[in-house]
């Protein structure tokens, strides 16, 4: 492993909005579960997450511009949560945390309705298991028992097919879609979704990609 990850790992250990933990050790009960407002975020603003936030360009960029909402960043790779968890402390930003686990275990995080929004931006597609993919039955059922009730889940991406793949879901289910766009930046829109952009969104807006955007809420959200 490269010299220069592994301080970034151990930087990691020094961070108190970064929670880290093994596999096996998701059995035990988290103690923020139902508590992030009361015990970690000390107010009762609403909680967004950011599945998959990579460096957090979003959850970072969010919370800078909503210091009323409290926002957290979801990703597997300790490599790319440091640069996020730089971000905030150079910042000094008090409305960010994150969580460096699979989006699988959202569950063992966080009560039912105690989130309310839900970010994906730029998933991996998955174009040969769509079971895999973060807008699967599988895993919206998943966002259903934390989001509250009128929550929504915004989806950015680059991909046709998946963006084509959501809709799909959510039309099948019953789901009711707020918005939706495959040309992001000629939509008309001016929602936050426009005014942050990740490093490869940049890079795929400069190869003249489009950008697909859609929001919608869950019929059945506890």
């Amino acid at each position: 492993m490269p010299k220069k990850k592994l301080i970034h790992f151990k930087e990691n250990l020094t961070f108190p909005f970064l929670f880290q933990f093994r596999y096996h050790e998701l059995g035990n009960a988290f103690a923020l579960k139902g508590h992030w407002n009361e015990k970690f975020f000390l107010n009762s603003n609403p909680i967004i997450l950011e599945l998959g936030c990579g460096k957090g360009e979003y959850t970072v960029g969010l919370a800078k511009a909503h210091p009323e909402i409290n926002f957290i960043g979801i990703d597997v790779k300790g490599a790319r949560l440091w640069r996020g968890c730089k971000t905030v402390m150079e910042e000094k930003l008090g409305n960010v945390a994150f969580i460096r686990s699979m989006v699988d275990h959202i569950e063992y995080f966080f009560d039912s309705g105690e989130v309310s929004g839900i970010w994906i931006t730029f998933p991996d597609p998955q174009p040969k298991k769509k079971n895999q993919r973060l807008t699967s039955n599988r895993f919206l059922g998943k966002y259903m028992n934390v989001i509250s009730p009128n929550g929504q889940v915004f989806l950015k991406t680059d991909s046709r097919d998946f963006f084509d793949f959501t809709l799909n879901g959510i039309h099948e289910n019953g789901h009711e879609l707020g918005f939706k766009t495959d040309d992001l930046y000629h939509s008309g829109t001016t929602e936050d979704v426009i005014t942050i952009q990740t490093y490869y969104e940049q890079m795929w807006l400069e190869m003249g990609k489009k950008i697909c955007y859609l929001r919608f809420s869950f019929k059945n959200s506890k």
